[in-house]
């Protein structure tokens, strides 16, 4: 091999080589931004064998408790019980919560678990249409029955 085709070989290599460094990078910089989505039953007993870890980001996803949504008179805090088919979880949130926010109403939650079955969430999503529910999440949540607004009667 001539000298001038090693030296082109060797720039070929070392570009690839920061290029290939450079994704590594970006992907674990990624990593922490990372919200992984579970179900109130696989945060307490685990999803694919592994306990979500206390710190970690996640999303949750299920229905909201009726009875159990507790509201502090003196701020904007605020904590109710989530459940799909299994263990409820306790989401404890500070802020305003969506207007279509209610006992009964599925909501997804984006928040940091406290304990192996609370979430400090940062921020509340109620889902806007009574039939649309994201496929894992209908999946998990087989044989919950929705409770329709017009069915809670006073329980707001």
């Amino acid at each position: 091999m001539n000298p001038r085709r090693k030296q082109r070989l060797a720039v070929v290599g070392a570009v690839c080589l920061l290029v290939a460094g450079a994704i590594g990078l970006m992907l674990y910089a990624l990593n922490d931004s990372i919200d992984l989505f579970y179900t109130p039953s696989e945060i307490v007993e685990g999803k694919n064998g592994k306990l979500p870890q206390v710190g970690q980001r996640l999303r949750i996803g299920g229905m909201v408790v009726p009875g159990t949504v507790s509201r502090d008179s003196e701020s904007l805090a605020v904590s109710f019980d989530l459940v799909d088919t299994g263990p409820a979880v306790t989401v404890t949130y500070s802020g305003i919560l969506p207007d279509l926010f209610r006992e009964g109403q599925g909501i997804v939650a984006t928040g940091v678990l406290v304990t192996n079955n609370t979430i400090k969430a940062q921020e509340v999503l109620a889902k806007h249409d009574e039939e649309y529910m994201p496929p894992e999440l209908a999946e998990k949540m087989k044989g919950i029955k929705h409770v329709k607004p017009e069915n809670m009667g006073g329980q707001q």
